[in-house]
């Protein structure tokens, strides 16, 4: 069990509620989000403080669930320093020992966004992204913050994969991936593969975590984060280990 306390306090910030909508994960489930009033401009001690109290960010907005009666939307984080890739793992990074990675700051390119347009199409084509924009994506993922980054994956010098992650002083925010979904490539499972490098990245570095966002036990999109262990959850305002179900 692990706890933490922010370094710089909160309470002087305003949030706000959205008004129930549906549930973007669990079918037939409303949802409510509390998010930061976007007029405030947090440091970056406000951001690391509210990501130890289970925010994310998406885009200009730092958010976490708060839904009456319902608690699905689970904080998850690996802590580094324990992590040990499982065999599926382990095999995984010997596949893709080939590729090149690269960190770039979080800036609109179109080859990024080629991208991010052909991966919804293909594989988010009934969710609420659908349809792609280039104003779409520059809200959700173009961010001009010294702590916003983009890592590019390249296989023999072509775009493959694309993860935006946050360099926090207590570790790394996975935001989002997305990916070629062409079918020669899902053997590579590049989705897994962002993570295990952010964990890379965060050892070498010497940050204790890499933050994953929500697990939902019963949302099958959710199920790969589960794999990784150890996975702390935050219970409260304390970071426990999650016991895992399937180490493989």
């Amino acid at each position: 069990m692990s706890s933490n306390t922010p370094r710089q306090p909160v309470r002087d910030l305003r949030f706000f509620l959205t008004v129930p909508h549906a549930c973007s994960y669990l079918p037939g489930k409303e949802a409510t989000t509390l998010f930061l009033d976007p007029k405030e401009s947090p440091g970056q001690g406000v951001y690391d403080a509210l990501t130890l109290l289970g925010f994310r960010r998406s885009g200009l907005h730092l958010y976490r669930p708060h839904c009456e009666g319902c608690h699905a939307c689970i904080s998850v984080r690996i802590p580094v320093a324990d992590f040990s890739p499982n065999r599926t793992q382990r095999r995984l990074m010997r596949r893709n020992a080939d590729l090149t990675i690269e960190v770039v700051p979080a800036q609109f390119d179109s080859r990024h966004y080629d991208l991010y347009a052909r991966y919804i199409c293909t594989r988010h084509h009934d969710g609420d992204m659908f349809p792609p924009s280039h104003e779409q994506y520059r809200t959700f993922l173009s961010l001009d913050q010294p702590y916003a980054r983009l890592l590019e994956m390249r296989l023999d010098g072509k775009l493959v994969a694309v993860s935006a992650f946050d360099e926090l002083r207590h570790g790394l925010s996975a935001i989002y991936t997305f990916f070629d979904p062409d079918h020669s490539l899902e053997r590579r499972s590049l989705g897994t593969q962002a993570v295990l490098a952010l964990i890379q990245m965060a050892s070498l570095k010497g940050l204790p975590h890499v933050y994953l966002g929500y697990w939902i036990e019963e949302c099958r999109k959710m199920s790969y984060k589960s794999s990784f262990s150890p996975l702390e959850r935050l219970d409260g305002r304390l970071w426990r280990r999650l016991v895992p179900t399937d180490s493989e």
